[in-house]
């Protein structure tokens, strides 16, 4: 605090300016005082890669949504159509694969568009739209998770009782409860980004809309929604990643009562591609959700996890399901054998 002697002799008091951010600064110069929401599309700054090397990433992400396509649709006609597969947990898979084409569909699209674009740009309203879903999409998918690892724990520490402990009326109860937690926080995620103020910087560092790069271009006051956003990390992924492993070390230590070596594999060959498809989706989640809020983290690093978790995943699943699950090969079998004979 500073002291200004004026001409009168009198002792004037200079007050400190309030912290503003600099962004909201050059906003107000530019659109006028008082106008604290003035952006209205976003830059998106993508992989960071150099323009000779777009159309190879074009290309290369083009055949992964493709792959991503076909495989889910696949395993979704497949358990449509074959009656073999009519139990709980192809019921669970069919869910997972429309989720994975819908969280590709969400992000790939818009990145294969600003390749060939020279304004890799996104509405405000599309932003939030592709952010909200995606979240959306994804807390559905770690709830569902969490009750196929439940159906795996029934099917092998109560065999005798499964059909009656997973009938359809309680199958049904636990996906819609996956989609009812999925649009709750999509209404919590919407709340919250409507209380942002976004007025300066608008290139956001990354290759779609998340909640931790859109943050940063905040010029108001982001504590409650950092809150906010650690609430749903630890209800929506915490949660259903702790039932996962209570199921399965409940899982592991029935396998190990088994005598046989034979008996034991069978009966963990059972779960394996699903514990694949949690392991794959679990780490590479966590790492890009919390990892941007360290101090000294590489954005590459980040973008790269997030390539792992947004359009690698919903193509593996389909692959990691049909290629480790016999049944689901055998439907593929005859699948392609009815439509040679046709």
């Amino acid at each position: 605090m500073g002291i200004d002697k004026g001409q009168s002799g009198h002792h004037h008091v200079a007050r400190a300016a309030p912290m503003v951010n600099e962004g909201c600064l050059e906003s107000k110069k530019f659109y006028g005082p008082g106008n604290y929401s003035s952006v209205t599309e976003f830059i998106i700054v993508g992989l960071d890669n150099a323009q000779e090397q777009y159309i190879f990433l074009f290309m290369a992400f083009l055949i992964i949504y493709l792959i991503t396509l076909i495989g889910n649709f696949l395993i979704l006609t497949l358990i449509t159509n074959d009656s073999r597969l009519h139990n709980p947990m192809y019921f669970f898979l069919a869910n997972l694969s429309f989720i994975d084409l819908s969280c590709a569909s969400i992000t790939i699209p818009n990145m294969l568009n600003n390749f060939l674009s020279d304004m890799k740009s996104i509405s405000f309203l599309g932003c939030i739209t592709q952010l909200c879903f995606f979240q959306f999409f994804v807390v559905v998918e770690c709830y569902l998770l969490a009750a196929m690892a439940y159906d795996r724990y029934v099917a092998i520490c109560y065999p005798l009782s499964y059909v009656l402990m997973m009938d359809r009326k309680t199958c049904a109860k636990l996906v819609i409860g996956c989609w009812f937690s999925g649009l709750v926080n999509l209404t919590v995620e919407a709340i919250s980004i409507s209380t942002i103020d976004f007025c300066g910087p608008n290139k956001i560092d990354h290759f779609f809309c998340d909640f931790a790069p859109l943050l940063k271009l905040s010029c108001s006051d982001i504590t409650i929604n950092k809150i906010i956003f650690v609430v749903v990390v630890v209800l929506c992924g915490m949660i259903p990643f702790l039932l996962i492993v209570v199921s399965y070390g409940c899982i592991v230590n029935a396998i190990m009562k088994i005598r046989s070596t034979e008996g034991r594999r069978k009966t963990f060959s059972t779960c394996s591609s699903h514990l694949l498809v949690v392991t794959l989706f679990y780490f590479s989640g966590t790492y890009s959700c919390i990892r941007p809020y360290y101090k000294n983290t590489q954005d590459k690093e980040v973008k790269v996890t997030a390539v792992i978790y947004t359009t690698l995943t919903p193509m593996l699943n389909p692959l990691i399901y049909s290629l480790r699950n016999k049944e689901v090969s055998g439907a593929l079998k005859k699948l392609i054998a009815r439509k040679r004979v046709t």
